[in-house]
C-alpha cells in the first residue's frame, strides 16, 4: 500500500501535468470506485476546473473550482496517469476524467481497493474517513508530548499502534518495521510500557524518515509507481523491511521475521528491547 511517502511523491507529480485543466467529460468505468454520489460525481463535475492537489496522510485532495474536493484514497495499487484521451483503455482503469485539452486523467487498480468521493472543499473531516485520522508526522502538532501521551494508555504492541491511523497518520509496514529498528524498539512491545525517552527516540526517527523518504521519491518494493511511471529511490536505503535471513546493519545479528497481526514484520533480535 502506497504510504505517506509515496502519496505525497504522486502528488508532486500529479500537479503539473492537471492543475489548471477544465475537466469535459466523466466516465466510471467501475463505478464501486465511487464511494459517494455516482450520479452527482459524473454530472457535477464537467466545467469544473482543477485549481490544486493537497494531501492528508494517504489522501489526495483534488481541489476544484466551485468549491468541490474529490478525495482520493489509493489503497493497496491505485495508481493514475495522464494520457491523450483518444487512447485505448487498459483493463485495469477504472475512472477516466477527460479534459477539454483532449487529454485525460485515468485511474488504474488491479485489485480495484481504492475509493473517491465527491465533497464540499472543507467538509472533508465531516464527511469523510480523514476525520479519524490522527497527526503526519512533521506537522507542529505532532509533537513528543503528544506521541508519548497517545502510546501510554495504548495496550497494544507498539507495531499495530503504529500502523494505527488514529495514533499517526500515514505510516505503513514499510516504515514502522525500519524506524523500530532504528529506535531499538522490538515490534511486540507494549506501547504503554516503552519509556518516555525512548518514544521520543521514536517520534524523531519517524520524522526523519519520513522527510527522507519523500526526499527520495518514496519506496518501491512491489508496484508502487508516480504519476509518470517512475519508480521510487528509498527501497535501496531500507535497512529491515525485505532483509529477513540477512545480518543486521549495526550488530550483524541475522534478522528474524514474525507476524504481527498479520502482517510480516522483520526486526533484529539483538539490538530491539522488548518492553513488557
Amino acid at each position: 500500500m502506497p504510504e505517506m511517502p509515496e502519496v505525497e511523491t504522486v502528488r508532486r507529480s500529479l500537479l503539473p501535468l492537471v492543475k489548471g485543466k477544465t475537466i469535459k467529460k466523466v466516465t466510471l468505468w467501475y463505478p464501486k470506485i465511487v464511494a459517494s454520489n455516482h450520479d452527482k460525481f459524473v454530472k457535477e463535475l464537467p466545467g469544473k476546473k482543477i485549481l490544486d492537489i493537497d494531501r492528508y496522510a494517504k489522501y489526495l485532495l483534488f481541489r476544484l473550482s466551485d468549491n468541490l474536493t474529490i478525495v482520493s484514497h489509493l489503497r493497496m495499487e491505485g495508481k493514475y496517469h495522464l494520457v491523450d484521451s483518444s487512447l485505448t483503455k487498459d483493463k485495469h482503469d477504472h475512472v477516466e476524467i477527460e479534459f477539454t485539452d483532449k487529454t485525460a486523467l485515468r485511474y488504474n487498480d488491479v485489485r480495484k481497493f481504492g475509493r473517491m468521493e465527491l465533497v464540499v472543499t472543507g467538509t472533508e473531516r465531516e464527511t469523510t474517513g480523514i476525520g479519524k485520522l490522527g497527526l503526519e508526522p512533521n506537522s507542529p502538532e505532532f509533537t513528543v508530548s503528544y506521541l508519548v501521551n497517545k502510546l501510554h494508555t495504548k495496550q497494544k504492541n507498539i507495531k499495530n499502534a503504529l500502523l494505527d491511523q488514529t495514533i499517526v497518520a500515514g505510516l505503513g509496514n514499510i516504515y514502522v518495521d525500519e524506524v523500530l529498528w532504528q529506535s531499538g524498539i522490538h515490534p511486540l512491545s507494549k506501547s504503554c510500557k516503552i519509556p518516555s525517552k525512548q518514544v521520543k527516540i521514536l517520534h524523531q526517527n519517524i520524522n526523519s524518515e519520513i522527510s527522507q523518504a519523500i526526499a527520495l521519491r518514496g519506496t518501491t518494493v512491489h508496484t508502487y509507481l508516480d504519476a509518470n511511471g517512475d519508480e521510487g529511490g528509498f527501497q535501496n536505503y531500507l535497512k529491515v523491511y525485505g532483509h529477513s535471513g540477512e545480518s543486521c546493519a549495526k550488530c550483524g545479528t541475522k534478522l528474524e521475521k514474525i507476524k504481527v497481526n498479520g502482517r510480516g514484520t522483520t526486526f533484529c533480535p539483538k539490538c530491539q528491547v522488548i518492553y513488557k
